[in-house]
C-alpha cells in the first residue's frame, strides 16, 4: 500500500529534553565513556537520517532502525 515505517534511534543529543542529563557531569562523563566516540551528539548529526528517511532516496526502504548513538551500543 505504500506505507514506509521506519525509525531513528538516536543516543544522547544536545536537545532541550536532554538538557538536565548533559548538565550532571557525572551521568554526562558516564555515558560518553560508553560511546566509541566519547562525546554525546548533536540535532544536525541526526538530522541528515531524518532528511534520508523523509526523501525519495529512502523510498525501498521500511522497518527500520537507524541508530545514531557514537558507538553506544556497539561497546
Amino acid at each position: 500500500v505504500g506505507i514506509r515505517v521506519n525509525a531513528v534511534c538516536p543516543g544522547l543529543v544536545e536537545t532541550r529534553f536532554a538538557q538536565a542529563l548533559i548538565d550532571n557531569e557525572e551521568i554526562l562523563e558516564k555515558v560518553n565513556d560508553k560511546s566509541a566516540l566519547k562525546r554525546h551528539g548533536q540535532p544536525v548529526e541526526i538530522a541528515g537520517a531524518a532528511v534520508y528517511l523523509l526523501s525519495d532516496a529512502s523510498s525501498f526502504m521500511t522497518g527500520q532502525s537507524i541508530v545514531i548513538d557514537g558507538g553506544s551500543t556497539a561497546n
